[in-house]
């Protein structure tokens, strides 16, 4: 039983250590069609469940055996929220961690459960998956646990994001042809401007999932991308099915671009051929574009 794994290299948060509060089986109340775990049912509650004691044993072990970690990051075989002692848990986390920061990946299914945010309050960084915006969508991507709605789902969100004050992130894992349709789109963009969430990485499948269920291009994220407000932060995580040879553009081509979503130096080597990146660069020198960090992320932005 691996309650601690890792470390691995973040570029977003750096070295990061893994909690596993559900090492031995799936515990979920989702059953994703692309999650990378088997199938299983849907559960509202931990049947099997590790102590505090024995998580925090495990990781004052592993902390010894790598003092440079930059960030702890609790996850699961499942949703983590649903551990009955996470806020305990992060009670005694935040008494030995020293100045490592903590973050934590949940799907977002239990934020209206004010024990729930309670809990997360106490973490640096909070990443909340967020695929649907309807319940139609939820009931088919995510397959959520009987009782889920994505009504409670947004309500919760927006209680917690009125008090936490940290970074906060939204992610949406896009599937062909289910969640990637205009309505939802629309939906989950409305919603995201009422949030205000610090960044929303969008992304799609790039392990094997449990389903058969479709991927988008890196080309299609970045068409999705566009279809949402200007002024959310949005990062595009996925790169790896790109089909395009980067294409040439003009000074007044990229701003117009960037103007419409902020790029990473990612996207412009996707985008972008050699002549135009040194473009980019020539536009900050002029001071026409800035880089912004958002949440480790550096993004080229149009400046004001």
């Amino acid at each position: 039983m691996n309650i601690i794994f890792g470390p691995v290299n973040s570029r977003r948060f750096g070295k990061s250590l893994g909690i596993d509060l559900s090492p031995s089986k799936k515990q979920c109340n989702f059953d994703c069609l692309y999650c990378e775990l088997e199938p299983a049912k849907t559960v509202d509650h931990y049947e099997e469940i590790v102590s505090v004691e024995a998580i925090i044993d495990a990781l004052q072990i592993a902390l010894k055996t790598h003092p440079d970690i930059d960030v702890i990051t609790v996850t699961a075989n499942g949703e983590p929220t649903l551990y009955p002692h996470l806020s305990e848990l992060m009670d005694a986390i935040n008494v030995i961690k020293g100045n490592i920061h903590t973050l934590i990946l949940s799907n977002g299914s239990t934020i209206d459960d004010p024990t729930v945010q309670a809990a997360l309050m106490k973490f640096d960084t909070v990443k909340l998956s967020l695929d649907c915006a309807t319940d139609k969508c939820l009931k088919k991507l995510d397959r959520a646990h009987s009782g889920i709605t994505i009504n409670n789902i947004k309500s919760g969100m927006l209680t917690f994001r009125a008090k936490y004050d940290k970074p906060l992130i939204i992610e949406i894992l896009m599937v062909k042809t289910i969640n990637d349709k205009a309505e939802e789109i629309e939906a989950l963009n409305a919603f995201l401007l009422k949030l205000r969430p610090t960044r929303i990485d969008i992304g799609t499948i790039d392990r094997p999932p449990a389903y058969k269920v479709e991927a988008l291009s890196y080309e299609a994220l970045r068409e999705l991308s566009l279809q949402f407000d200007s002024s959310l932060p949005i990062y595009i995580a996925s790169r790896k099915k790109v089909t395009q040879k980067p294409s040439h553009y003009t000074e007044e081509e990229i701003l117009d671009t960037i103007k419409k979503r902020p790029l990473t130096q990612e996207d412009i080597e996707v985008l972008m051929d050699e002549e135009s990146r040194e473009y980019v660069q020539r536009l900050v020198r002029q001071k026409r574009l800035e880089v912004v960090n958002s949440s480790g992320y550096d993004f080229f932005v149009v400046k004001s």
